[in-house]
């Protein structure tokens, strides 16, 4: 199986591919998709629809697994966001790849064990993890790589549920 995280940004959209076998997973490849702030937002919608498709095209994931939207304090931001995953659902949907959406608590808690987690802490359980030299970066991707590692763990419990279920 291989999956791709999106840490949805309109400045800087984090990705990552995870591949394994349920058990065990390796990274394959991570980045970013920079948009500059200065283009109108429409445009960095473009940049950020084109580049998830390319990464789409170029590693063939069989799963999209993407960070959900979470309260903003400022309403502008949460409605920037919310544009920049609907970019990101549609490129998905339009490659015919299944797609699951974690809260960013639930990520926390099951790469690092503790929901309230900061970045840098994430990170570094992101390179042990994966088996990194270093923690990835820009910590985007290095996020990206944790919503990936995520839908692994919950992907493989739900399929041992429902095997559990209809072998009853």
């Amino acid at each position: 199986m291989r999956v791709l995280g999106i840490d949805p940004g309109s400045e800087t959209l984090g990705w990552g591919i995870v591949e394994g076998d349920g058990s065990r997973y390796q990274a394959v490849e991570f980045g970013v998709v920079r948009s500059s702030p200065k283009d109108v937002f429409s445009k960095r919608l473009a940049r950020v629809f084109n580049g998830v498709t390319e990464v789409i095209d170029t590693y063939r994931p069989d799963f999209l697994s993407l960070e959900e939207a979470f309260y903003a304090a400022n309403a502008q931001v949460a409605l920037k966001l919310g544009q920049v995953r609907g970019v990101v659902l549609l490129a998905a949907e339009l490659s015919l790849i299944d797609i699951a959406e974690y809260s960013p608590r639930l990520i926390k808690q099951t790469v690092v064990g503790y929901g309230n987690a900061e970045k840098h802490q994430v990170g570094e359980m992101v390179k042990i993890l994966l088996r990194l030299s270093s923690v990835p970066k820009p910590h985007d991707a290095a996020d990206a790589l944790a919503i990936a590692i995520c839908h692994f763990h919950h992907a493989g419990t739900a399929e041992r549920i429902k095997n559990a279920i209809g072998g009853s």
